[in-house]
């Protein structure tokens, strides 16, 4: 019987680096057993370390442009393709794996934990959205997208070849091995950003955390199992740059602080009164002292004006009011500012308010400029406040149980809001209203964004509650004309080069529906309104019936339109 003819397996590569550049490896400090243990650790903290750059990206570019599922897009399609280039380029250094990798690895800590420093500073120095600049963050998103993305795809061919340098095996095993410890990394990693990283640590100083724990682990897998690889020359030239860039993250560490306290006064101005990051969103208080106006920022973006909240709460309050209203809910609205108005009605019974935010409602209760707006109306005992997501409040609500219901959130086309303005979630409004019951609607600013703004009346139609839209804004309330707007103190350079004083829109847009088509009036025996009188509401409805874009479908769960 012939035996078949198995091939040997093949040798090491003609150079792994070692002093002598040609030859058989140099020994290992430990046993195979223990090495290739190490090998595998290193490779689980790098992939860790790799997902966490992955997905602070994502975060802090979803923070300061907005749209988390296109800057998701970006950030994943773009690293993907550069993991590919990456493993392409690394062909070149597998000769000389163990200095290749360790010098990647400093310039991948390096690059990825300073990546959220850099981009936040471009975007509170430079303006993010106006002048030279105005593509800045964008720009360097991708950047940093595509630098990581190489140094990441050109990890794994090096560790294949330190993995086969500790004991030569089967490529397929030695694969399997490396992809396990990689993908459970990954794990670790996805799961540490947001549950221990984002709450304890937030983004800066998370993100330059991780690029020290990159730096150290590359640093001691090669100095310390490979030493014997590099030239005396190589591993002081390791060495160095490692001590060089875990001082510069020490650094930028022990000075995260105040970083993140000038760049948000160079965003929102040197009058920054309250800056707190919650379970949800950054909120931020500035004015309200020296006579300047409060304004309340979420995540960045004005919410709250106290030069023309009042506008904006009446115009989105009162005509719902108009009607039985004993029974009220208001989604959002934990400024408490849509609840003042609420509780100015005679005849209002309960109140209840569903915030996402329970930061947002202490503040709103307990801060002294921000409840002084508000009236004190967390003080009522007829307010009651819960935290929970909307959907799921409303399907664990009893039918009819409530005669007016005030949608009180951000714009349709802000993706996490976008949920809220779908067929299915209108559906189940429909079903909490009692039969005579009214909903009013914030559908963002229908002269800039006539096609959203009828998507929203689009889509309450398609479940059952046809609405009339008006809107509010630089109309004046009293004399039915356009105004011109009052003037305004003159902005903060940081401020305006931030964007926050851009033109704002021209106006908000309102829907108020019911089960069958409602009418657009004051409540007569109501307090009378500040800025709001039934001509203006008319002239407001008018206005906006000039916008209609006639024939667009709804907005659904699975195929979301805005």
């Amino acid at each position: 019987m012939i035996e078949p003819h198995v091939p040997a397996p093949p040798g090491p590569p003609p150079s792994w680096g070692a002093p002598g550049g040609t030859g058989a490896p140099a020994p290992l400090p430990v046993r195979p057993g223990t090495g290739r243990f190490l090998v595998l650790a290193g490779v689980f903290v790098c992939a860790a370390c790799g997902l966490v750059y992955e997905l602070e990206l994502v975060a802090l570019a979803s923070y300061l442009m907005g749209d988390s599922v296109t800057q998701a897009s970006v950030v994943l399609s773009v690293m993907v393709f550069a993991m590919g280039l990456g493993s392409l380029a690394a062909k070149r250094l597998r000769r000389f794996a163990a200095a290749g990798f360790g010098a990647l690895e400093a310039v991948l800590a390096l690059v990825g934990g300073s990546s959220a420093m850099v981009l936040y500073a471009v975007f509170a120095w430079t303006g993010g959205w106006g002048g030279l600049w105005a593509d800045g963050p964008r720009v360097l998103l991708v950047g940093f997208s595509l630098t990581i993305g190489v140094l990441i795809g050109a990890e794994v061919p090096l560790l294949m070849e330190l993995i086969q340098r500790v004991r030569r095996q089967d490529p397929g095993g030695a694969v399997a091995d490396l992809f396990a410890a990689d993908y459970v990394g990954a794990l670790v990693g996805g799961l540490a950003f947001p549950f221990v990283l984002l709450p304890f640590l937030g983004q800066l100083t998370g993100a330059l955390l991780t690029g020290t724990v990159n730096a150290v682990v590359g640093a001691a897998l090669v100095l310390g199992l490979f030493r014997r690889d590099l030239t005396r020359r190589a591993r002081w030239l390791l060495l160095t740059a490692n001590v060089l860039v875990l001082a510069l993250l020490a650094t930028a560490t022990v000075l995260a602080d105040d970083f993140e306290r000038a760049a948000r006064h160079a965003v929102y101005g040197q009058d920054v009164r309250v800056a707190v990051r919650t379970d949800v969103q950054e909120v931020v208080l500035t004015g309200d002292a020296d006579g300047r106006p409060l304004d309340l920022f979420l995540d960045g973006r004005l919410r709250v004006s106290d030069s023309d909240e009042r506008r904006y709460h009446e115009a989105l309050v009162r005509p719902a009011m108009d009607g039985p209203h004993a029974r009220v809910l208001i989604l959002g609205g934990g400024d408490g500012l849509a609840a003042r108005e609420v509780l100015r009605h005679p005849g209002v019974r309960r109140v209840d308010v569903v915030e996402p935010d329970a930061g947002l409602v202490r503040l709103a209760r307990n801060d002294p400029g921000l409840s002084a707006l508000n009236e004190h109306a967390y003080g009522d005992p007829r307010l009651h406040a819960g935290t929970a997501d909307a959907f799921r409040r409303l399907r664990s609500t009893p039918s009819a149980a409530y005669d007016v219901v005030i949608s009180d959130l951000p714009d349709p086309d802000i993706t996490a809001s976008t949920k809220l303005y779908s067929q299915e979630f209108y559906g189940l409004l429909r079903r909490v209203l009692a039969p005579d019951g009214r909903l009013a609607v914030h559908a963002g600013p229908v002269a800039d964004r006539p096609r959203t703004f009828w998507t929203v009346d689009a889509t309450l139609r398609a479940a059952g509650l046809p609405a009339v839209a008006y809107r509010v804004g630089t109309r004046d309330a009293h004399e039915g004309r356009d105004a011109a707007p009052a003037p305004a103190p003159a902005p903060d350079p940081g401020r305006a080069a931030a964007g926050l004083h851009a033109p704002a829109p021209r106006g908000w847009g309102f829907l108020l529906a019911a089960r069958a088509a409602p009418a657009l009036r004051l409540d007569p025996a109501a307090p009378r309104p500040r800025t709001l009188t039934p001509e203006s509401l008319a002239g407001g409805a008018r206005d906006a019936a000039r916008t209609r874009v006639p024939g667009l479908p709804p907005s659904t769960l699975v195929h979301p339109r805005y």
